[in-house]
């Protein structure tokens, strides 16, 4: 259990350094969405590479059909996830996204206890006062939108809502088949599947990407690889609700970071929103505990 002293900031500080480095990859460096998504997950594919020969790990059950279903639901989830928040990230100010990307961990808590009625493997993840906390904090979330009685709530807030929700159902049926793999051989099979698909659909020219650029990248990769096996870890030792709330100290540093390095500015109304959200998720997070 001493290990769960540190990764919630190892996880959380890894987030927030991630997001603040898409943004200024998407923003200063001009990379349009379909590149930056396609190179994102080559560069995720390269830095596990080297790895992925002495953390190989399937078990014959990820073969059956029910598990293969989850894994292309994964992989579909994923790209659709990916392309509405990098959509999101490159019209939006990170500290107008955040309150919307706050939801995720609501959405991931609630998404848990819903499978919970359903399959075996999250029993342990059930609470019905998480539900009028998820109330609590969408309210809250609407208040930070709301500008002389009108809802902000413009194409790119409900593209970073509705990534957001994919994002939290791709983590939330992720646990129904990592028991069959190791995490590092399931992220890399999961990136790799994401890759090849979004290189078909889109083709991209890795010409017009400048080598610094790439580098940046690359260090994306890097850091999305850590932060991701530090949540898989998280999600098969100590649950999806407990795990959760390791990663909730993601928004303190992506505010501090927008405002350091990206120099945007937080409204009080962003922050307070924040705040409310994230004690929304601390106290749903002490009560299934």
């Amino acid at each position: 259990m001493k290990k769960i002293v540190y990764l919630p900031f190892l996880g959380a500080f890894l987030e927030g350094v991630g997001v603040t480095l898409q943004k200024k990859i998407l923003r200063k460096h001009k990379i349009n969405t379909r590149n930056y998504i396609v190179y994102g997950f080559l560069a995720v594919v390269l830095v596990m590479l080297p790895f992925i020969y002495f953390f190989w790990e399937v078990h014959p059950e990820a073969l059956d059909p029910f598990n293969v279903g989850v894994m292309a639901i994964i992989v579909a989830f994923s790209i659709i996830a990916n392309l509405l928040v990098i959509y999101s990230l490159k019209r939006e100010d990170v500290s107008e996204i955040e309150p919307i990307r706050l939801m995720q961990p609501l959405f991931t808590i609630l998404l848990a206890f819903i499978l919970s009625f359903f399959f075996v493997i999250y029993e342990n993840e059930r609470n019905v006062s998480i539900l009028i906390l998820s109330i609590v904090a969408s309210v809250a979330l609407l208040f930070a939108h709301v500008e002389k009685h009108h809802l902000k709530f413009n194409k790119y807030a409900l593209a970073a809502m509705l990534g957001s929700f994919l994002f939290a159902f791709e983590l939330a049926i992720s646990k129904l088949i990592l028991q069959h793999y190791n995490s590092v051989t399931f992220y890399f099979i999961r990136s790799l599947l994401v890759f090849l698909i979004v290189w078909f659909m889109f083709h991209p020219k890795i010409n017009s990407i400048k080598n610094g650029t790439k580098g940046m990248i690359f260090a994306g990769g890097i850091i999305w690889v850590i932060y991701r096996l530090i949540m898989y870890y998280g999600y098969q030792t100590f649950g999806i609700v407990f795990t959760t709330m390791l990663f909730i100290l993601a928004p303190i540093f992506i505010y501090l970071f927008a405002w350091m390095y990206l120099k945007e500015k937080v409204n009080w109304k962003q922050i307070l929103s924040s705040v409310v959200i994230v004690v929304c998720i601390v106290i749903a997070i002490i009560i299934e505990a």
